[in-house]
């Protein structure tokens, strides 16, 4: 007859067996990244052993948590054995593994559907799925991927996962070993406990392995696959938590704790401010203009979905990507070193009508503790209080992210969602709509409309809504084909017909845009309409294989048209920006003595430093674009200081108008 403690000690290995095999499954799935690999990956061995040995310490460290529970439960049933059945102890541990087993794993597949959507690991705006359109992502899913084969892998990998944890746990049969004494099994639990213990630390250093990981390689994209997602999981939740109240203090972060004033002598770029009142430092005064009093211009924002430039240096006769879109950016004005807020629609549309720059690892305004704040230096305000009529025009649902409640506070006259273009329009809803709105089409129709109608002048903001998937366009609209290179298709990674289906939508977004140019600029609005152009973010990325990840991966354009007659002479195509900047640039454009407050600049001011904030930690400058906290020369080592001062102004900013 076997002893008690040789059943506990066989599953004690059983149990160690089953979490070497589930360390296996989780390396399958860091390989399963190299999907949206490039071809290029600029490594050598080294790099990859290193990337897969650290990711294997972090997988081992997940795995030490999940042993650690039933490993002080086995003891205490032990210690407690004629009250605890050994059956009852083999089932408890049975679906406790094959639970956590199965929620490791859905961690771990959302991390690969995410990195192939947004080239990057998990993070806070998988939050976004909650707060998004479900319905809209759903049908995503089923236009965009076939969720047959996908649930057929996923019960195969469930029934996999319960024949395992079933043979490990349930299956026992105990060996024969020793008869122990007392001290001997005490010396083999407290082993344990101090194995699971080094596990999870993942080292021997003063911190654990998850407090602070290391980029290994030279390769970005292996850097980036050597995470474990569970943690980045649990990193995300942390932030969205603290986001989500407003509890990050950006101001200690950047390292202005008690001498916030520091931080708005950089952004004014002022030596002496007034201390009590630190906004007065950065709010500003267009020039008064003689010309812009007698003739107020329409200025009209489109921000179109994810238009990044990278694809754009592909153009070619058989590869014509911009269409109608094309002349226009050649003829006009057009600001090529430009780069997005964030990676996110609303993380980059938010900072920029509100004059700031975008927080990291934050959710939107518009569903915080300040969704109901009206903030003073509200772009849209501006013009209001110069008399124009201010509209907010989204192609989609207005609430969606909570918009249409939000942006109603912040200046705007008019908030215009679907619903509105539909009936003005008088459209056919089947035949007028994606599953996130309305074709570009009709949502500039509209704007035209409105344009042509109106009797004050308009400052219009608009969100376009196509280009985004499931990359559906009009049944009449007649793409023109393109042609995939050698050059380009060595840069692109995941499924090419699904990338072509994409490019095909971004074919039709930048036509559309170009299609509104040519009706703007064929009519009387040519002489008393500024347009501009630019986007939320370059989620291309996703797909994309950067030559230079740092420096092409976040740009995307600014354009403006502006009548010949009110044209800036000598403009700087080449200075550095980001959203932050876009409405400093165009107050000074387009209204004559104006007051506003803003952490960008002027664009067209050449006293100024220009540089642009992407949230993901990228800067650009005048000398390259660079990584926070590795600025290489003197004007890189500037910009990064003006981020964290503005960032520091910004927290500031956003938090005033909590304490009124």
């Amino acid at each position: 007859m076997q002893s008690r403690f040789s059943y506990y000690l066989t599953l004690l290995k059983n149990l160690i067996i089953l979490q070497f095999f589930f360390l296996f499954i989780m390396s399958l799935f860091r390989l399963a990244f190299f999907k949206f690999a490039s071809s290029e990956i600029k490594a050598d061995f080294i790099d990859y052993f290193n990337t897969f040995l650290l990711g294997l310490r972090l997988d081992l460290s997940v795995l030490g948590y999940v042993f650690s529970i039933p490993l002080l439960f086995l003891i205490f049933a032990y210690i407690l054995n004629r009250f605890i059945s050994f059956t009852f102890v083999k089932r408890v541990l049975f679906f406790y593994f094959f639970t956590f087993y199965l929620f490791i794993s859905l961690i771990l597949a959302s991390d690969i559907g995410f990195f192939s959507y947004f080239g990057d690991r998990i993070n806070i705006m998988i939050f976004g799925i909650f707060d998004d359109d479900t319905r809209a992502l759903w049908e995503i899913a089923k236009k965009n991927y076939n969720l047959f084969l996908i649930f057929t892998v996923t019960l195969v990998y469930i029934f996999i996962i319960y024949k395992l944890v079933k043979r490990f746990t349930l299956e026992i049969k105990a060996v024969k070993v020793k008869n122990y004494g007392i001290l001997k099994q005490i010396s083999i639990f407290f082993m344990l406990i101090l194995l699971t213990f080094i596990a999870i630390r993942g080292t021997f250093g003063l911190f654990p392995i998850y407090h602070w990981t290391k980029d290994v390689a030279h390769d970005n994209f292996l850097n980036k696959i050597s995470k474990n997602g569970v943690y980045l999981f649990v990193e995300a939740i942390k932030q969205y938590k603290k986001s989500k109240n407003g509890e990050t203090d950006y101001i200690k972060e950047m390292g202005f704790s008690s001498k916030i004033e520091e931080a708005f002598k950089i952004v004014s770029n002022k030596e002496n401010i007034d201390k009590t009142d630190l906004i007065k430092s950065i709010t500003y005064n267009t020039r008064y203009n003689e010309k812009l009093e007698k003739n107020r211009l329409n200025v009209v924002v489109i921000m179109v979905e994810s238009f990044g430039m990278p694809i754009l240096k592909y153009q070619r006769d058989n590869f014509d990507i911009m269409r109608k879109l094309k002349k226009h950016f050649e003829n006009d004005i057009l600001f090529k070193n430009f780069i997005s807020a964030s990676n996110g629609t609303i993380v980059s549309l938010e900072p920029m009508l509100l004059n700031l720059v975008a927080r990291p690892k934050s959710v939107p305004y518009a569903q915080s503790i300040y969704q109901n704040i009206s903030f003073k230096q509200a772009a849209a305000k501006v013009y209001q209080k110069k008399g124009y009529e201010t509209s907010f025009i989204y192609g989609g649902e207005l609430s969606w992210r909570n918009v249409g409640n939000f942006f109603s506070k912040q200046g705007f006259d008019k908030v215009v969602g679907k619903a509105k273009i539909l009936y003005e329009l008088s459209l056919d809803k089947k035949n007028s709509t994606h599953d996130w709105g309305v074709y570009d089409q009709y949502l500039y129709d509209y704007i035209l409309k409105k344009l042509q109608n109106s009797k004050k002048p308009q400052f219009i903001f608009a969100l376009t809504t196509n280009n985004h998937p499931p990359y559906t366009i009009p049944k009449d609209y007649k793409s023109k084909k393109m042609i995939f290179s050698e050059e380009l298709k060595k840069h692109l990674r995941g499924d090419l017909e699904l990338i072509k289906k994409r490019l095909y939508d971004y074919q039709y977004a930048l036509d559309m845009a170009g299609r509104f140019l040519d009706m703007v600029k064929s009519s009387s609005l040519a002489e008393k309409t500024v347009v501009v152009i630019t986007a939320d973010n370059n989620t291309i990325e996703g797909v994309m294989h950067y030559d230079n990840y740092v420096e092409e991966s976040k740009k995307i354009p600014l354009y403006i048209y502006i009548p010949k007659s009110f044209k800036p002479k000598d403009v700087d195509m080449q200075v550095p920006g980001s959203h932050k900047d876009i409405m400093p640039t165009l107050y000074n454009l387009t209204l004559s003595n104006a007051k506003y407050i803003a952490v960008g600049t002027n664009l067209l001011d050449k006293k100024v430093l220009h540089c642009g904030f992407n949230d993901k930690g990228i800067i650009i400058s005048k000398e390259g674009a660079f990584r926070f906290k590795k600025a290489a020369n003197k004007e890189q080592k500037l910009c990064e200081k003006y981020y964290k001062a503005a960032l520091a102004a910004t927290d500031y900013i956003v938090k005033s108008h909590l304490k009124k």
